[in-house]
């Protein structure tokens, strides 16, 4: 065992990067690391200073989902409910946290953890990277937004065989059905990540959170209320300092440098 934090915090520039840090067990998410990752999600969404995190693992296993062998059993909560709410909490904070997120998979993605994978906004992963929707091997249904996040991403039919077949895939294939975004080689790809990370966070922020909270809203509107939305963020859009930035910087033909900062 080890005395090291199970989550480690790194900050670089405007980047933040949460890494999962439990090798011995695959990163295998107890208790203490649901309440570690749910407390650092809520400061990245306050901080104005982080504008694009990446979440990874330690070790060359992003996660291997959920830690069934945590020590303290179901005696200790009667309710299951308590057990999934946090769980819950860390999903939907990662879901609408306000900048882009990039999971970075190496090894085991699995159950839990390859549906935190899959709640990022993208998605790098190693060739020898691994993913499987372990839960009915564990006598359990999806959670952590799988049954959400599934159907949107590949559609019912592959949604189904994925989580009833609880079939592991290589990255590839995942890349394949769209839930990995780029393969990258495993001495290519803290570069390839750290690269895309910071294009991110050079992005507009409020432009970038505005984007960000239409796309993931857009499959359950109607094109009526999307377009309803779509005008309501355009006009916080123009009255930000970003516009006005990016028309000069077009003009002077420079790079843009974006502050975020909203209008009057």
């Amino acid at each position: 065992m080890t005395d090291e934090p199970v989550l480690l915090t790194e900050q670089s520039g405007h980047v933040r990067t949460l890494t999962l840090n439990r090798p011995h067990r695959k990163n295998a998410i107890t208790r203490d690391l649901w309440a570690a990752l749910r407390g650092e999600l809520h400061h990245a969404a306050k901080d104005s200073d982080v504008r694009a995190v990446i979440l990874t693992g330690s070790g060359g296993s992003f996660c291997s989902g959920a830690d069934i062998s945590d020590a303290a059993g179901m005696d200790e909560f009667p309710d299951p409910s308590r057990e999934m709410n946090a769980i819950n909490d860390v999903v939907q904070l990662l879901h609408d946290l306000p900048v882009p997120t990039v999971a970075k998979v190496r090894g085991v993605a699995a159950g839990a953890g390859w549906n935190l994978a899959l709640g990022c906004d993208l998605v790098v992963a190693t060739p020898d990277a691994r993913f499987c929707q372990i839960f009915t091997r564990r006598a359990l249904s999806p959670d952590c937004g799988g049954s959400w996040l599934l159907p949107r991403l590949v559609g019912l039919q592959q949604a189904k065989r994925l989580a009833l077949l609880a079939e592991t895939i290589d990255a590839d294939e995942a890349r394949g059905l769209g839930l990995v975004t780029w393969v990258r080689p495993e001495d290519a790809i803290d570069t390839f990540v750290e690269e895309l990370a910071v294009r991110l966070a050079s992005g507009p922020p409020l432009a970038l959170a505005q984007t960000k909270a239409l796309l993931n809203a857009g499959t359950v509107r109607t094109l009526s209320e999307s377009l309803a939305e779509e005008t309501r963020a355009q006009a916080v859009n123009l009255t930000g300092a970003d516009v006005i930035e990016a028309f000069a910087a077009f003009a002077e033909k420079r790079a843009p440098v974006f502050t975020g900062t909203p209008g009057g």
